[in-house]
């Protein structure tokens, strides 16, 4: 899923993106100190330059009008033209050196705002965000498009902050002190000289409404090729094993080329428009040396502080206006990426703990669902009107088709999502009435595709109790059969695992995951298909394992063989998302139904081999 191109004007995100930068208002304001003496400084050194000119010409021609001395104070009446000469130089030149102080301190502070501080915090707010989505949130957007916002989107929202709040207050403050400086020297001059600046803005407002939705474009296309990217990451041993690298490789290129010429197409625009403000901008130029030099040779406008300080002036205006063709040009490169980013520090939190949760400590575990119907999606129910009770440290199996919503009804024990319809209830309360985290910390959870972290074996076993201590960590571990195999390891406990754990068989990551589980001592545990995908000698080291980490706890246990659900205290069968029947194996082996017909299946197919 990408991004909506609906949501709020893009005045209201510049509106927000400005309340963004005014957490930082401090260092602004630093920042801003520093580009005003800057300006300060550039003007000085503009009008003495003008001023020496202008004392030079004095002393060539005695005829031309004298130098204009700024407040009054003129040099000695015993210093000779040459050390005036001099002296003007050597200010220029401690001017120079004092500019280049401050802009190093400009740059400095600019960077440690937008990097060190702005940036840092932003991407930890949006990863902290993501952290408290609920999982609806992860299935509506792909990873790809996720990384993005977290990395390149925040980036152009730093960008905002820096080139476009920072970068437009500047020259707009700069604009004004060229405008009153030039209206200073000659009025009618100024303004015959920016009589083009209106056409800038509306060069620039087109360029705005043109170049946006192919912004927003290339976020998208961006999204498509990190997915691609991860996707090869992590299916690489399917790509090699249908031996399918260049068709993937082929893949990848068009999606990269995609970008590429959606880049090609802003980059066309954009070149289009800045050489378009440049021409306007020089404009102003022609007019000044057309009017400005008729005003010098009719003895109406100084050389120095009238023409060249103007020219100067006129010049840096000029580049103000051409630096805002940049900052309209990085504006729409903000505003789709502020967009995206808000997108996610607004998603809704949908499970949250209610004003008044429930605080729970250890729970019996006795779970019941009420008439329970939940959708990922509106109008299409995966599980429908199912209700059923566990007792305190029963095992109940879970069977059926896949796509039954086996994995779904997991799902809503420890409030990875709500149901859409009816109650979960555990130990005679509403799940939503409880205290969130502690409604999971008395949960814990095996996956069908345990994950592992590039972190040593006891890490990964410690990721939901990190204080726990080696002892405890060991116990976990012999409770779901791992420790010989660990212990095998050059390192022990110490080893480090690469990423996903792949440097270990399906079954000992699956045990590594239900030690993980059985550190947190939880009264409820959800065990997800945990031997789908294994050997059967495989299969009943887990079980064993499993059977062990049951002991004393209320267990729901996914399964797709009847040689794992027969080994539950009861069956739960599910069809199309409906309870089918429930009952013990023999129960359910005598009575006619899905689950005897799994059970003659299964016979058969063993029999065959």
């Amino acid at each position: 899923m990408t991004a909506s191109v609906s949501g709020p004007s893009n005045w209201a995100l510049m509106r927000r993106l400005m309340a963004f930068g005014w957490q930082y208002r401090a260092r602004c304001v630093q920042v801003f100190l520093c580009q005003i003496v800057l300006l300060a400084l550039g003007m000085a050194a503009l009008g003495l330059t003008g001023l020496g000119i202008d004392y030079i010409r004095h002393e060539i021609q005695p005829d031309a009008p004298p130098p204009h001395w700024p407040f009054g104070i003129a040099p000695p009446a015993a210093w000779t033209p040459m050390t005036v000469v001099v002296v003007i130089a050597v200010v220029l030149l401690a001017l120079a050196g004092l500019r280049a102080l401050f802009n190093f301190a400009y740059s400095l502070g600019a960077a440690a705002l937008i990097e060190r501080h702005l940036m840092v915090a932003l991407r930890s707010r949006v990863y902290d965000k993501l952290q408290r989505l609920s999982f609806r949130f992860f299935d509506d957007y792909a990873s790809g498009s996720i990384i993005n916002r977290v990395t390149g989107d925040s980036r152009g929202v730093g960008n905002f902050v820096s080139n476009v709040l920072i970068q437009g207050i500047i020259m707009f403050l700069s604009l004004a002190v060229y405008l009153a400086y030039m209206f200073s020297i000659h009025a009618r001059l100024a303004l015959v000289c920016l009589a083009t600046t209106p056409l800038l803005w509306i060069v620039s407002t087109i360029f705005s409404r043109v170049v946006q939705p192919q912004y927003r474009r290339n976020r998208e296309l961006v999204d498509d090729m990190i997915l691609k990217l991860t996707e090869s990451v992590q299916g690489i041993q399917t790509i090699k094993g249908f031996a399918r690298e260049r068709e993937q490789a082929a893949v990848f290129a068009r999606s990269n080329e995609a970008v590429r010429e959606q880049q090609q197409s802003i980059f066309w625009r954009v070149s289009a428009f800045v050489p378009t403000i440049g021409f306007l901008t020089q404009i102003n130029i022609f007019l000044l040396l057309a009017y400005g030099g008729h005003l010098v040779i009719v003895n109406q406008l100084p050389l120095g502080a009238g023409l060249v300080v103007f020219a100067g002036l006129l010049q840096q205006f000029s580049g103000q206006i051409a630096n805002f063709a940049s900052i309209a040009n990085t504006i729409q490169q903000s505003l789709t990426g502020a967009r995206r980013v808000f997108e996610v520090l607004d998603a809704p939190v949908d499970i949250v703990n209610v004003p008044d949760a429930r605080p729970i400590a250890r729970a019996q575990g006795d779970i019941r669902f009420d008439s329970v119907t939940f959708a990922y999606q509106p109008g299409e129910p995966v599980l429908e009107d199912v209700s059923f009770e566990t007792h305190p440290g029963e095992c109940l199996a879970i069977l059926g088709a896949t796509g039954s919503g086996k994995t779904t009804l997991l799902s809503l024990i420890p409030r990875f999502y709500d149901p859409t319809r009816g109650r979960v209830f555990l130990d005679g309360a509403d799940l939503r009435e409880l205290d969130l985290d502690g409604l999971r910390r008395n949960i814990g959870v095996v996956f069908q595709e345990s994950f592992l972290f590039s972190n040593t074996i006891a890490a990964n076993i410690a990721f939901g109790h990190p204080d726990a201590g080696q002892e405890e960590i060991e116990r976990a571990a012999r409770i779901a059969a791992a420790h010989d195999f660990i212990m095998a390891m050059p390192r022990g406990y110490d080893t480090l695992l690469r990423e996903g754990g792949k440097d270990l068989s399906g079954g000992q990551r699956q045990r590594l995951a239900l030690a993980r589980a059985i550190l947190l001592d939880p009264a409820i545990l959800l065990l997800d298909d945990p031997t789908a995908a294994v050997d059967p000698h495989t299969e009943t080291e887990i079980l064993a394992a499993v059977e062990q980490a049951m002991t004393g706890r209320t267990t729901l246990m996914v399964a797709s063989r009847i040689s794992t659900a027969r080994r539950a205290d009861r069956i739960l069968v599910l069809d199309h998302g409906r309870v089918a029947q429930l009952g013990t194996h023999d129960e359910l082996a005598r009575a006619d139904g899905p689950y005897r017909r799994a059970l003659e299946l299964q016979f058969a197919e063993v029999l065959s081999r």
